[in-house]
């Protein structure tokens, strides 16, 4: 029987996360036909040694390249018809991939499926959102206007997974979906080259999913599909380079589709606004 699903994890020290998160897979694909690779990106903790399920493999690099052409390097390793980019310290609830496959090929031009992600007490997490803009900062899922007026329009329109939960297990058309957990046709991916390498951390979702849609292709949040989300074990590891790593791909994407024109002002006030905030979160992280 043909592979239908190829599981892609990039692994960094994700310890426990990652075995959590393997232990998550023979349910949360089913009966679905599937195979997968788990891309270590020179993790230094042991959990590149993990014993990887029957259908699994484990494709180590030497150096960290990054989740972008981590992922792309475990699309070219599998072969299924769709691909499903999970982060290590995810878990898939029992048939989650089953529902998400049903709503990317029942939708003629959706190209990528996003299930309802929540942290271990049962929240919804912010996975759904608008394409980010210059306000994405202030009204972003973590910032603190959005905590403060949480049903603002700003807000609303960054962060729709709370709204878009409440459908009834019903699929809706958002911008992106967090690359934490994502379905996506393979032939989708290969039409825009996969994800931009040029994002080393953050953001290559938010971007993918934008060129996606320039083509045509249709996003779609799936909250019929659960996946229990633990939440940046790589970034707590290295909160340096993930803080810098952050900033930095934020201003890539902006000036890749915002503010496109190298003479727009707005550069200079988006550069200024991202390295004041980066050096207030390295100045927290360090201390």
């Amino acid at each position: 029987m043909p592979t239908l699903v190829s599981v892609v994890i990039v692994n960094y020290n994700a310890g426990e996360d990652l075995r959590r998160c393997l232990a998550s897979l023979e349910e949360g694909v089913g009966s679905v036909p599937w195979d997968g690779v788990v891309i270590d990106n020179a993790s230094s903790d042991g959990s590149d040694e993990l014993p990887m399920p029957g259908k699994m493999q484990m494709l180590r690099n030497r150096d960290n390249v990054g989740f972008a052409r981590a992922v792309n390097q475990g699309v070219a390793r599998t072969d299924g018809d769709d691909v499903m980019i999970l982060n290590p310290d995810c878990e898939l609830s029992p048939g989650a991939v089953a529902v998400l496959r049903n709503e990317l090929h029942r939708h003629p031009d959706c190209v990528v499926a996003g299930p309802r992600v929540i942290d271990p007490e049962g929240t919804v997490q912010g996975s759904a959102r608008g394409d980010p803009t210059m306000f994405t900062g202030l009204f972003g899922r973590a910032s603190l206007l959005t905590r403060l007026f949480p049903r603002s329009a700003l807000a609303m329109r960054n962060v729709r997974s709370r709204t878009a939960s409440a459908t009834g297990g019903l699929s809706v058309g958002v911008d992106w979906v967090a690359g934490s957990c994502m379905l996506a046709r393979r032939d989708a991916l290969a039409a825009v080259g996969g994800f931009d390498e040029r994002f080393f951390l953050y953001w290559e979702d938010a971007d993918l999913c934008r060129r996606l849609r320039v083509r045509g292709g249709e996003i779609r949040y799936v909250p019929g599909a659960t996946v229990v989300h633990h939440v940046g074990r790589s970034s707590r590891t290295a909160p340096v380079l993930a803080t810098r790593a952050f900033h930095a791909s934020a201003y890539l994407y902006y000036v890749t589709h915002v503010a496109r024109s190298p003479l727009n002002p707005a550069r200079w006030l988006a550069k200024l606004a991202l390295w004041l905030r980066c050096a207030w979160r390295l100045r927290r992280a360090r201390g």
